[in-house]
């Protein structure tokens, strides 16, 4: 368990496998759960999920927690409340392929956030390999037609995702600044205080005659949001961001379109085609690049010059 806990591409791939199939299920359940709904029930589910483990965590955490009430707001705000219910209301007007292509731009969102409020600046190698990604990507969501990439179009929906993506930037770039606490009373507070932000609007979306229809297939949706891409993954992306940092981490989103393409082939019965396995390769040579440590010139001694 302690080498899954400091293999941070494992558990980036975990997590960016869990969140594609929250694109999926999201788009498929348009309809019988609201949006809103949808995003509320999942942070308050997680919540308690997270509470039961995390209890002896909290406790001891809750003084540096309280320290840094400000930032724990603004990163349950972000991260947590309005990412993820913006992406539900988006998913209820456009494509889950638009979803996906879209998400694959988050790398290039977040360093670029991360060059704004911080200063970091990406290396040749890790724009190159964010360059590369988003061409596996386009050749996936174009099914390896430039002509079909041309034709896909912005709708409502997709202003929604690429609005939740600047967001969630926010929260990527400034999640090196959380507080040093253990991680499960990191994720207890932040979904907690997230769930009470969307709380009052879920309220308003019920008066507005919104309603979750009953049966097994909204129960399910709700649980597998609940467990897998809200408590698990963001456990797995946010240890990710702390052993690479952001920039480097937000690179992964990437694969989503890949388990996106292989999902749809298990559970939809689509085709596995040559423009699927183009991409793929295209996404994992982006994130090789991207990955590769940079050398850092040694200091020598007074007087000596500076060797590798």
């Amino acid at each position: 368990m302690t080498l899954l806990w400091n293999s941070a591409w494992t558990l980036l791939v975990l997590a960016n496998l869990f969140w594609s199939g929250n694109v999926i299920i999201g788009r498929s359940i348009v309809g019988q759960v609201p949006p809103i709904a949808l995003a509320y029930w999942r942070w308050t589910g997680a919540c308690v999920i997270a509470c039961c483990i995390a209890w002896p965590h909290l406790r001891r955490d809750w003084p540096e927690l309280l320290r840094h009430w400000k930032l724990m707001l603004l990163l349950s705000a972000t991260g947590i409340a309005s990412f993820n219910t913006m992406s539900y209301i988006g998913l209820t007007s456009t494509t889950a392929l638009n979803a996906l292509l879209l998400q694959s731009s988050l790398p290039l969102i977040i360093v670029a956030l991360a060059y704004l409020l911080f200063g970091d600046r990406p290396t040749l190698r890790q724009s190159a390999g964010i360059l590369v990604s988003m061409l596996g990507v386009a050749t996936i969501v174009g099914q390896g037609s430039f002509e079909t990439l041309l034709h896909l179009s912005l709708n409502i929906g997709d202003v929604w995702i690429l609005a939740a993506l600047l967001v969630y930037g926010v929260y990527c770039a400034m999640l090196r600044r959380r507080p040093s606490v253990h991680p499960l009373s990191f994720l207890v507070v932040a979904m907690g205080l997230g769930s009470c932000m969307i709380l009052p609007f879920m309220l308003w979306e019920a008066a507005q005659g919104a309603t979750i229809v009953s049966g097994l297939p909204s129960v399910l949706a709700i649980a597998y949001t609940a467990v897998f891409p809200s408590f698990l993954a963001y456990l797995c992306f946010n240890r990710g961001i702390e052993i690479l940092g952001a920039a480097p981490a937000g690179q992964s989103v990437h694969l989503m379109p890949v388990f996106g393409s292989i999902l749809a082939v298990v559970f939809l019965g689509e085709a596995f085609r040559a423009y699927h396995a183009s991409g793929i390769l295209l996404i994992g040579i982006g994130i090789v690049l991207a990955s590769l440590p940079t050398r850092r010139l040694v200091p020598s001694a007074p007087g000596e010059p500076r060797r590798p």
